[in-house]
């Protein structure tokens, strides 16, 4: 999922990816990193916590301003990454156990995600008949299976999302590019990964506007 090194650190995974999604490379302040080491201190997966930051950049990003960072500090995803982190130790807590089976039987995060995309593809579909070919497909190809891990899940909507960007009028895609271009920040606290995630962050972003699919 990460192009750091494979010795990297839970805290530097997490902030790599944090400065990813806010889209700016600077470096997190003393209380983001006071709550990056409690959040290391939990021994939680870094998937954990990145679902937390992603759920966070995506609530935020109807109320972004163009070049705005999305998220303005590490602090401001606490809420999704500590309800996360709740989920993921009522799933690992209850295993064996009678609580157990029925937890497993709910459905996960992925699975949550993953019917809330087909749910907005469908309204989309109705709202822009133009795209409905290229929506039925995608829910018949790429969407079929449901990912079984975050970064899978990462995938497959970054796929759907340039899927949809293709379908666009080749005028508006040169606008929707010519939009993410104009937004670079101060990157230098970013790795290789985090410059090229951000950018197709904000493309996808922009594709999410313009379709009216960042409330959904």
């Amino acid at each position: 999922m990460s192009l750091l090194p494979e010795s990297a650190s839970f805290e530097e995974l997490v902030q790599d990816y944090f400065l990813a999604m806010r889209g700016s490379g600077l470096m997190l302040s003393a209380l983001d990193a006071e709550l990056l080491t409690s959040w290391s201190e939990q021994g939680v997966p870094f998937e954990v916590v990145a679902r937390g930051i992603a759920r966070s950049a995506e609530k935020a990003l109807w109320d972004a301003r163009p070049g705005e960072p999305v998220l303005r500090s590490l602090r401001a995803c606490r809420r999704q990454v500590e309800a996360e982190i709740k989920k993921y130790r009522e799933r690992s807590a209850g295993k064996g156990s009678e609580e157990g089976r029925r937890t497993a039987r709910t459905r996960s995060w992925e699975e949550l995600r993953h019917a809330q995309i087909q749910a907005s593809l469908e309204r989309l579909a109705e709202r822009e008949p133009a795209l409905a070919p290229r929506i039925h497909r995608l829910m018949e190809t790429v969407l079929q299976e449901v990912p079984g891990e975050f970064a899978r899940m990462e995938a497959q909507e970054n796929l759907v999302g340039l899927a949809l960007l293709r379908a666009l009028p080749f005028p508006e895609r040169r606008e929707l590019w010519r939009t993410v271009r104009g937004e670079d920040s101060d990157q230098q606290y970013m790795s290789f990964r985090a410059r090229r995630l951000a950018r197709r962050f904000r493309l996808l972003a922009a594709v999410r506007r313009r379709l009216g699919l960042m409330d959904s």
